[in-house]
């Protein structure tokens, strides 16, 4: 039995696994301009707080606390820039008129900054003695700015 989503009006007929995958709609124009506002407003709020978050803690709780939830507000900047390449991957994707650039690039580049990312938190963890709690915070960052930029867009 063949179970395809959506199913089409053809899919009685046994032969028809090897036709062509369908096409989807081409995503409604004004919508990647927003998500890319989104997104670049989500990366000026993580950038800023993370500075101005890293030198308040390293004033009051010390340097390597400072240190510590600056380097996860900058993983929690690069994370949502991967996503933005990404998005923007997809998008083309789905542009008839675009020739779409390579989405293998894409996706090794967002794999290989989560193993730089991995490398990173590990060697802050084994050498900074700071608040593992200020790392936390710093890359919840990313949460807090994509709830926000959701909460505008449903206000909007």
């Amino acid at each position: 039995m063949n179970f395809r989503f959506p199913p089409r009006p053809d899919d009685d007929d046994e032969s028809s696994d090897a036709a062509a995958p369908a096409s989807f709609p081409a995503p409604d124009p004004e919508t990647e301009p927003i998500i890319r506002a989104g997104f670049r407003r989500a990366m000026r709020l993580i950038a800023i707080t993370g500075i101005v978050g890293g030198a308040i803690l390293a004033v009051t709780a010390g340097w390597q606390t400072g240190l510590l939830f600056f380097i996860g507000a900058a993983i929690s900047f690069t994370g949502i820039h991967e996503w933005r390449s990404v998005t923007d991957a997809v998008f083309d994707r789905f542009r008839s008129t675009a020739r779409p650039r390579p989405a293998l690039r894409t996706f090794v580049m967002f794999f290989l900054r989560l193993g730089v990312a991995a490398a990173v938190l590990y060697a802050s963890l084994r050498y900074l003695q700071g608040n593992v709690y200020a790392l936390v915070a710093g890359l919840g960052l990313a949460i807090v700015a994509l709830s926000v930029e959701a909460i505008r867009l449903l206000r909007r």
